[in-house]
């Protein structure tokens, strides 16, 4: 309407029809201006991030996130997140659903790059429900939930997705389906896996960008990608600025619109393939992968800007996490010789049940409603990012919606609660291992870390000599160096008990207990059931 302000040198009046028409359409532009009562949401997800690599959660860090830490000043910095799993596929599973990874039907491990569907589109997600209350919903980066390729031939695909043949029955030229469109998204861009997972296609819309037309691998320490089927479009080293590209363009764009939106930017970085860009190659002094966690925090910094100059930055809640702790290819020993633990304090990485596995930085801004420099030591999960985004947005949950997300609006509003945010959090660890905190206890379901630090499921020798179980006080012992299963009995077996209701229940909020979903196979850690 910019057109009403324009001076006419001819004309030294404005006629009586000319003010009409202005403050008939002054009364409009209050019609067509952004709805400011629901914020938009941006939810970033690093990949295998650790804790301890974020310098406003660790001032021993020797990375210095220093727009990442000014996020964290200008809103809220949570110091006891965790994610619902200790690797990709799980996290983003309840990150999207507000539902324990382990109630699906992938009870360990990971997909892959070829892996079908996992979310069944007759389920709730945090983006259909958000577009049912007026919401635009876009997805842009890894998906690592699965969606249904075209196939040449076969009914299905076969072999587990690892070799570069596996992929030769896929029809890249057609339509795939069950993907995020079908789950709420309005607009998606991105790919199937991790970085280092073929086959290494951009799929927009439900279409790829370009059909694949080499075979590529890489075989770096730091680099390292599986060989797969390869598009022109996709280079692997800017995979993770394109993604910050499109989000700049996508938020510039919306914020001219009315309606506000949800930005899902899942980043494939700091994971392998560890690329840091020319520029910011040896900036650290550590190693490519520090190198790389600067690049993500420089491109942070570019995200906060572009909200800021869209004029949207008040009324625009930020999220910014990881999806796991960090992995042992970010080379520990390497980092720790020169004073870095991205675990910080706690014991294991990335696959782990212990806490380096699942506890990853986690700060929200949202400067119409949280002051800054907030902190909050609550104990959060993934889960609950849905729960929160049906209150905000006005949305009533049903009892089979997010059977396992806590609305976290009161703590970004700093309500006095009288009792802890959550009754219990249950951990999962990748060989589908199970723990529960309740306060500052832990209780874990297996003799070592479920994962891949010492001592791994396979090390029989090293299980057989320790107790079933393990628990730990974390507020005395965060280093979970103390196993004092043999001294507290009843905390051992009110715990248990509580994680057996969760399972049972199907849910760990209220409502009324729903299903899990069914399998074919024994869950190997129905026996502690018993």
């Amino acid at each position: 309407m910019t057109f009403l302000c324009h001076h006419n040198p001819n004309k030294s009046y404005i006629s009586l029809l000319g003010l009409v028409v202005i403050f008939i359409f002054s009364g409009c532009s209050k019609l067509i201006k952004k709805d400011d009562s629901k914020p938009n949401i941006i939810y970033v997800l690093a990949d295998d991030l650790g804790y301890g690599d974020i310098s406003g959660f660790n001032e021993e860090s020797k990375i210095k996130t220093h727009h990442i830490d000014q996020l964290a000043t200008q809103g809220m910095l949570f110091t006891d997140a965790h994610t619902s799993s200790s690797v990709c596929t799980p996290t983003r599973y309840g990150i999207l659903t507000g539902r324990y990874n382990w109630r699906s039907t992938l009870k360990s491990g990971v997909l892959t790059g070829k892996s079908n569907a996992l979310i069944p589109t007759s389920r709730s997600t945090v983006a259909s429900m958000l577009k049912t209350q007026g919401y635009h919903t876009a997805f842009m980066g890894k998906w690592h939930l699965g969606w249904d390729w075209a196939l040449k031939y076969r009914d299905s695909l076969s072999g587990a997705g690892w070799d570069a043949h596996d992929f030769d029955p896929i029809d890249f030229s057609k339509p795939i389906k069950h993907g995020p469109n079908d789950l709420g998204f309005d607009y998606a861009y991105g790919f199937s896996g991790s970085l280092d997972m073929a086959p290494y296609v951009y799929v927009e819309n439900g279409k790829a960008t370009m059909i694949p037309d080499s075979v590529t691998q890489n075989t770096g320490k730091y680099s390292w990608w599986r060989k797969g089927p390869t598009s022109k479009d996709f280079i692997h080293e800017d995979v993770t600025p394109n993604l910050f590209r499109r989000a700049f363009t996508y938020i510039r764009e919306k914020a001219e619109e009315k309606d506000p939106f949800f930005l899902y930017l899942a980043l494939p970085a700091p994971h392998t393939p560890i690329l840091p860009t020319k520029s910011w190659q040896n900036k650290s002094g550590l190693n490519p992968y520090a190198d790389f966690v600067l690049m993500i925090d420089a491109y942070i910094g570019a995200l906060t800007k572009t909200i800021e100059q869209a004029g949207i930055a008040e009324n625009t809640l930020v999220i910014f996490t990881s999806d796991n702790g960090c992995s042992p290819q970010a080379d520990y020993e390497i980092l720790k010789a020169k004073g870095h633990n991205p675990s910080y304090i706690y014991r294991g990485h990335k696959a782990d049940i212990f806490e380096g596995g699942h506890r990853v930085p986690f700060i929200i801004k949202w400067p119409k409603v949280i002051p800054q420099g907030t902190v909050s030591n609550e104990t959060i999960c993934t889960t609950d990012f849905m729960a929160t985004c049906a209150e905000l947005s006005g949305y009533t949950l049903s009892d089979h919606e997010a059977e396992d997300s806590f609305s976290m609006l009161p703590l970004l509003k700093q309500e006095d609660l009288g009792a802890p945010f959550r009754e219990a959090v249950v951990h999962h660890s990748i060989n589908g291992s199970f723990a529960i905190r309740k306060g500052p206890w832990k209780l874990i379901m297996c003799p070592g870390s479920g994962g891949w630090s010492f001592p791994t499921p396979k090390n029989r020798k090293a299980l057989d000599s320790l107790p079933q179980y393990q628990l730990y006080n974390l507020k005395d012992d965060p280093g979970e160096t103390q196993n004092v299963i043999d001294s507290y009995p009843e905390k051992i077996k009110d715990l248990k008990t509580l994680l057996i209701s969760y399972i049972e229940n199907g849910r760990s909020t209220p409502g009324i207990p729903q299903n899990n979903d069914a399998i074919d196979f024994q869950w190997k850690q129905i026996d502690f059931i018993e």
